[in-house]
């Protein structure tokens, strides 16, 4: 089975962690889900950023699902595997496979899909899993490094604020 590589949120995560949140609430402003993502490599250089496209094909349309098939395009999974994938919500079960196909070696993410349920409640555009990108990795054969959900309370702040009023 797969196993879950622990680790830590750094100060570098947090400033990646801030830039999701940034892309997060352009896509609310776009009329789109406030979900947004970021690939990063691992010299620290941003490879490729994506918001949720939720008014361009629904739900299935992921900012960490359009980023990461956007990723598995460029790159080869050797390079994806010491690459991380930073998003302001932990990943849902199709986001977390697509990252583990495309061999993604890192997730590391603001709050946890436990909280996202909490707040979208039974809200059929964004029917929410009660299951973690822990859980998924568990269930596969690959090892991927997990950080999150995020400790810093003003960065759970401000990723939280995008979602004020949108589920209710």
């Amino acid at each position: 089975m797969g196993k879950v590589i622990e680790d830590r949120i750094t100060e570098k995560d947090i400033r990646h962690l801030y830039e999701c949140a940034e892309l997060a609430a352009s896509s609310r402003s776009k009329g789109n889900h406030p979900f947004a993502s970021e690939l990063v490599d691992e010299n620290d250089e941003v490879l490729l950023t994506q918001e949720n496209e939720f008014t361009t094909g629904g739900s299935a349309y992921h900012a960490e699902t359009l980023l990461t098939l956007r990723a598995a395009k460029l790159y080869p999974p050797e390079k994806l595997a010491k690459c991380t994938l930073y998003t302001n919500f932990e990943p849902c079960v199709m986001c977390t496979g697509a990252i583990y196909w495309a061999n993604i070696g890192r997730i590391v993410y603001g709050v946890s899909e436990a909280d996202l349920l909490r707040l979208t409640g039974d809200n059929e555009e964004n029917p929410t899993f009660s299951l973690s990108c822990r859980d998924v990795i568990g269930a596969g054969q690959k090892d991927i490094m997990v950080a999150g959900p995020a400790e810093d309370e003003k960065l759970r702040k401000r990723i939280l604020a995008d979602h004020e009023g949108m589920w209710s």
